[in-house]
């Protein structure tokens, strides 16, 4: 058994995407596209935001700050899985793996309660329209915000220092592209301590927020049915951008832990990481900007502006 705080030189080996240390140049240019294109779209969703003035409200602050956290997410695992494709070299330090493991955990924790802040906001300006300006003004979203933060910090350096902290037993080669929770677990030893704490993350960091989120939604549902059929198309446009990366978000988390392990888990395991971590982060400007009026018109705005100075 190795203790992995014990030796700060220990290496680690991926296993996905590799083969005998090949190097995966086609894996690389999907990788590279995904990157840039999730990289370019977020860049013009927190431009548009910042320059037009319309849209500084609690809704696209909570949208400007998604799509930094898109940003963050590929910067964390994308590079790295990159090199090792095109150099076919699959090794990582153990302060590579340590640091990508801290910040994807802070990251994910801090999406998904900003997701569930965002349908707690779109719940206030549909339900509670008259006191939305008072409930939800700046200082309070603010202040939200750094406590989304703070809270992150804190859990994902006690998860990575507990996790780092098990002694490992089986192998030094994880069957992922990045370092993750799950990936460092499955080969180190057992521990119930980690059974225990992974339980209270799931209820406060999962099930909390996707509870919150679920309620506001019924709540915004039940609003939108009773009104007229104009209004109702109108009222819950404003909520479909954000309910689909939503279910999409939650739609591969709950695949990846809560289904039965088989075979391919470690498979599925990485399809689905690939999912959250790459493909949503380059859909979320996508889907924001074609379904999303005011940011498109801000978007064209700016655009022509751009033109008319030229």
């Amino acid at each position: 058994m190795t203790k992995l705080v014990d030796n700060g030189t220990i290496e680690f080996q991926f296993l996905a995407f590799f083969s005998n240390h090949e190097k995966q140049p086609l894996l690389f240019t999907f990788f590279l596209l995904v990157y840039l294109i999730g990289l370019l779209g977020n860049l013009i969703i927190i431009t548009v935001i910042c320059a037009d003035f319309h849209l500084h409200t609690p809704m696209y602050f909570f949208l400007c700050n998604l799509s930094f956290i898109d940003i963050s997410y590929t910067t964390v695992t994308l590079p790295k899985l990159m090199d090792m494709l095109l150099t076919g070299n699959n090794s990582i330090s153990f302060v590579q793996c340590f640091t990508q493991m801290f910040f994807f955990t802070l990251l994910v924790v801090i999406e998904v309660v900003l997701l569930s802040s965002m349908a707690y906001d779109r719940f206030i300006a549909i339900c509670n329209p008259l006191q939305y300006q008072l409930i939800m003004n700046r200082k309070v979203c603010v202040l939200l915000l750094v406590g989304i933060w703070i809270q992150g910090c804190l859990n994902s350096a006690v998860l990575t220092i507990f996790v780092f902290s098990l002694p490992l037993c089986y192998s030094k080669k994880m069957k992922h592209f990045f370092c993750n929770i799950k990936a460092l677990v499955e080969i180190s030893c057992p521990d119930r301590r980690f059974d225990a704490l992974f339980h209270v993350e799931v209820v406060i960091f999962g099930l909390g927020p996707l509870f919150l989120s679920m309620s506001s939604y019924i709540m915004i549902i039940k609003v939108v049915l009773s009104i007229s059929a104009s209004g109702r198309r109108k009222t819950f446009s404003t909520c479909t951008s954000h309910l689909t990366v939503l279910l999409m978000f939650y739609g591969t988390i709950l695949f990846m832990y809560m289904r039965p392990t088989s075979r391919y888990s470690g498979v599925l395991d990485q399809a689905s990481t690939v999912m959250y971590a790459a493909v949503a982060p380059m859909l979320n400007p996508l889907i924001y900007s074609l379904r999303n009026k005011e940011v498109k018109y801000a978007l064209i705005q700016i655009t022509r502006n751009k033109k008319d100075s030229i």
